[in-house]
């Protein structure tokens, strides 16, 4: 699935990744691949990024959450993502 994470600045990231968790007001939720279009507000903390690898261009954004998984997170304040067809779009502070 395809993944774009943009903020007011910058792209942050964009690629394919195997699946995305991210901070909603409700709780954590997880889009993987064929997951249901969705429509969600994001409140301060990680996302985290589930992909074997990121672009050099996009690595200075992120922190490699641990070294045995191929995870990476990216801190937000707040944003929103819509999800749709295996393709999704964060807007994030």
């Amino acid at each position: 699935m395809n993944i774009k994470i943009l903020t007011p600045e910058f792209v942050v990231f964009e690629g394919e990744v195997d699946s995305v968790l991210l901070p909603g007001k409700n709780g954590d939720f997880h889009i993987k691949r064929d997951h249901a279009a969705i429509v969600a507000s994001l409140v301060g903390g990680k996302v985290k990024v589930y992909t074997n690898t990121i672009d050099e261009n996009f690595a200075k954004h992120f922190t490699k959450e641990n070294e045995k998984d191929s995870v990476y997170s990216f801190p937000v304040k707040s944003g929103v993502i819509e999800f749709n067809h295996n393709k999704g779009i964060i807007l994030a502070e």
